[in-house]
């Protein structure tokens, strides 16, 4: 039996070393982009951050609880020193403030909000990026291939044009074309080349390892009937109209805000201390216990115009958000209607494109044929030669824009994402460490969720 389950062991072996690798998808190249992006972390901890500003401003209407010890010594004239010990434990706490607290903490949570949106942006443009990276590493390779087969064929008439000239049919002009034309085409191998190890480094720099054997794109995603349809869905859906929306949202608030700073605030103190000093006239030391507890109304009555012109600061930053709101909302209707235009040109220019070929084809067959009984010259030839080259490679480059053009209108209408591209991994739940420290733990126990967070996102 042990030696079965040898020779089974060596048997599947052998097996998997001799299958393929599996070629890498589109969606293997944005998930591996998803995965490495520094970038995408680094706006976690931007919001993590964001969620810490909701903490604060809970944290702000709580009591503050402080000890203070002091030591002092005194000494009048003709007598000795006199030193005491006093420790105090003192709470304030705001009992009402007009508003002011509760602004802060809902404004705080609208820049979470904001912040939030911000990391769906973030998401699509490496996804985008992903997507780029894997179109040109696919349309290099096309592109050297067609190269490289070029290569081949100028190098058959070069050598086709030797024995015409051996046997005194053309000219040694007609040699030195074809020898120019083949170190062109070897020129432009090398830049393909050169471009492919470009691309190559792109994708590195995007999903953290090199391009390994590439599969063919998968079907175009599906998209809206009309412009004006994939308009609407950018409206309700881009990141970006969100996040502006809840910056503005913020600025409306920050505006209340400033202008509940002028309302009175209503605070309450309470505190218990020890103080220990000597006794004059017993001699040695003696405790003194001590316990308050009060409350105090304050009101601003002159800043020297500071709270007025926080008010007219924070006014002018709202009409700066509503400003950026409608820039924004313009901006990404206009990044549709230009993804939705590039659409239409490559998919014209394929369907041209294609023609092209198939004329170019049949020119540069009957020039061939042409030249053999000599009516035509080498130069022709070579003309023909690379007019269909030059379809051939424009055709690689607008099958990968039409391909590309589709990812880049679901990025302008919010839908490049990993959920709605449904890539199967798991994502980023921002609520997770929000709701761990929104009402802002102090406490061990407090704080066990959110030790929890931290150790699932590797941050503790």
């Amino acid at each position: 039996m042990r030696v079965l389950q040898r020779l089974a062991a060596v048997a599947l072996l052998s097996l998997g070393a001799a299958l393929p690798a599996r070629a890498e998808s589109l969606a293997d190249t944005m998930v591996a982009a998803y995965r490495h992006s520094a970038l995408i972390e680094q706006n976690r901890a931007v919001l993590r951050a964001a969620d810490e500003d909701v903490a604060a401003s809970v944290a702000a209407l709580r009591p503050v609880v402080e000890w203070v010890a002091r030591q002092s010594a005194s000494r009048a004239e003709g007598s000795t020193t006199a030193r005491s010990t006093s420790l105090s434990i003192g709470a304030q706490v705001t009992l009402y403030d007009f508003g002011r607290g509760q602004l802060a903490i809902d404004g705080a949570k609208e820049q979470v909000l904001a912040t939030r949106q911000a990391l769906v942006s973030i998401e699509q443009d490496v996804l985008l990026a992903a997507a780029i990276a894997y179109f040109d590493v696919r349309e290099a390779i096309q592109q050297v291939g067609l190269q490289q087969n070029s290569v081949e064929v100028l190098t058959s008439e070069r050598q086709a044009a030797q024995d015409r000239f051996d046997v005194g049919e053309i000219t040694v002009t007609d040699v030195a074309l074809a020898d120019a034309q083949l170190a062109a085409t070897r020129a432009a191998l090398a830049a393909a080349n050169g471009q492919l190890e470009v691309a190559r480094e792109v994708y590195l720099a995007v999903t953290g390892r090199q391009p390994g054997a590439l599969a063919a794109p998968p079907p175009l995603p599906s998209l809206p009937a009309t412009l004006e349809e994939a308009r609407a869905i950018a409206q309700r859906t881009h990141p970006a109209i969100g996040q502006a929306q809840r910056q503005a949202a913020a600025s409306e608030l920050a505006v209340a805000s400033a202008a509940a700073e002028r309302n009175p605030t209503l605070s309450g103190t309470a505190s218990v201390g020890v103080t220990r000093s000597p006794q004059t006239e017993l001699g040695g030391y003696g405790s003194r216990n001590s316990s308050s507890v009060g409350l105090e109304l304050s009101q601003t009555l002159y800043s020297g115009g500071r709270l007025s012109a926080g008010h007219r600061r924070s006014m002018a930053q709202r009409d700066q958000a509503r400003a950026g709101l409608l820039n924004t909302s313009r901006q990404v209707s206009q990044q549709v209607g230009e993804t939705w235009a590039n659409i239409a040109v490559a998919r014209a220019q394929i369907t041209a494109i294609t023609q092209q070929i198939s004329a170019a084809q049949q020119a540069y067959d009957g020039v061939r044929e042409e030249a053999q009984l000599g009516a035509r010259t080498t130069l022709d030839v070579l003309d023909a030669e690379q007019a269909l080259l030059q379809a051939r490679a424009d055709r690689i480059t607008a099958e990968s824009n039409l391909q590309l053009a589709h990812y880049q209108l679901l990025a302008a209408m919010g839908l490049l994402t990993v959920e709605n591209l449904q890539l199967g991994i798991p994502t980023y739940d921002p609520s997770q460490y929000y709701n761990a420290v929104r009402n802002a733990p102090a406490t061990s126990r407090q704080g066990e969720s959110l030790d929890r967070v931290l150790r699932a996102i590797g941050r503790n």
